[in-house]
């Protein structure tokens, strides 16, 4: 029997131009299309949302940036402008695909173990632009990967979607023990910011901004101590009640997410029943209905959709801040950037000396109202564990 597959090599990355949101507040809030509970909206959001720094790919967002013939932000007149959806996809076409063949090969490059000539399959992760041939494409063609590896997109699934691609990855190492799979995400939501006085814009515009992740997830043995995360079991819930809350559809003006205010209190009232099945084992299980499972399982890698769902989760489950802190730093430094979060606060607990044999938790959440849940085992150096 082929062992749980192990995702490995996990890096991230964000784009070169940083928005302070604390600027990026002040900008929303002048802008002329705005009344006055508009603005008091504006304000609000942005200083409750635990964001301190984002990054993005527009540089004409940088208040210090010079353009003359600007398509999204007018820095001399302050306005926020509205370019349609085409041109906002061909901005994503030409800076997505630099992040994801980058994102890719640092992947490769971090692992002692793995090379080009080694991955049997490609996964790209995105729900912020489009186009054929897409990432995945592109990928095996700079990285100089076999034309025969095979290559899955998982587009428009939202906040949710690195985690359906980790458990695909880890069913094509089951299927096959020699499969070395390359999961990429890679997100681009400040292009789709837009001025409004509608309450769920305002919110969606405080919240979200760009970055990419790459792992590589296979079930191969090697010598080389590489920490990772054993992709142990995977769950998926959908919350009927929280279908017109949270969506993301494509309107003339860019794409459109709805990201409503009820949306904490939603996940809040169903995330226990939306993770039960995943604790299985029966000491696990007991822990859970006992609500002691932040004790039992270590590490709570938590989609960071915004901080009042970090609240509300950390109250269900009765978590440390300890246990909170990976997803709120994330929050903090990078804002929401959509599928590739999640994997930036994987990297995080790593990254912060989780030890081997530690139970990590991983849950993120997107439109539907969907919950993707994870049960994940970490693989420090010196296990020898893959």
């Amino acid at each position: 029997m082929t062992p749980p597959a192990v995702l490995r090599s996990l890096q991230t990355l964000v784009p070169d131009t940083l928005l302070v949101q604390e600027e990026v507040r002040d900008v929303f809030a002048a802008q002329p299309d705005l009344g006055r509970l508009a603005k008091r909206i504006v304000a609000t959001s942005f200083n409750v949302s635990g964001i301190d720094t984002r990054h993005t790919v527009l540089d004409e967002l940088s208040l210090t940036a010079d353009s003359s013939s600007p398509v999204f932000f007018d820095r001399a007149s302050g306005e926020l402008l509205a370019p349609g959806t085409k041109t906002r996809n061909e901005v994503y076409a030409r800076e997505a695909m630099k992040l994801f063949v980058e994102a890719a090969r640092r992947a490769l490059d971090a692992d002692p173990d793995v090379d080009a000539a080694d991955v049997t399959h490609v996964v790209t992760v995105s729900c912020t632009g489009f186009h054929a041939p897409g990432p995945d494409y592109e990928i095996v063609r700079a990285l100089g990967l076999a034309d025969s590896v095979q290559r899955y997109h998982l587009g428009f699934m939202g906040c949710y979607a690195s985690m359906p691609a980790l458990r695909a990855a880890g069913q094509f190492c089951a299927a096959d023990p020699d499969a070395v799979v390359l999961v990429v995400s890679v997100e681009l939501c400040t292009l789709h910011l837009r001025s409004s006085e509608d309450p769920d814009t305002i919110v969606a515009s405080s919240l979200f901004a760009d970055g990419a992740a790459a792992g590589i997830v296979t079930a191969r043995t090697f010598d080389s101590d590489v920490p990772g995360l054993r992709l142990d079991r995977f769950h998926t819930a959908i919350v009927p009640d929280g279908k017109k809350d949270m969506a993301w559809t494509i309107g003339d003006s860019g794409f459109e997410m709805i990201l409503s205010t009820a949306v904490p209190q939603i996940i809040g009232e169903n995330i226990h029943d939306a993770l039960r099945p995943l604790y299985r084992e029966p000491e696990l299980a007991a822990a859970f209905e006992e609500g002691a499972i932040g004790q039992a399982v270590e590490h709570w890698a938590i989609h960071p959709g915004g901080r009042s769902i970090l609240d509300r989760v950390q109250e269900k489950f009765d978590l440390t801040d300890g246990q909170l802190h990976p997803a709120r730093e994330t929050l903090r430094e990078n804002g929401n950037m959509s599928s590739a979060t999640i994997l930036f606060v994987m990297k995080r607990i790593l990254d912060d000396g989780a030890e081997d044999g530690d139970r990590v938790a991983a849950m993120a959440f997107g439109p539907g109202l969907t919950a993707e849940s994870a049960l994940l085992t970490v693989v420090a150096p010196g296990s020898h564990v893959a």
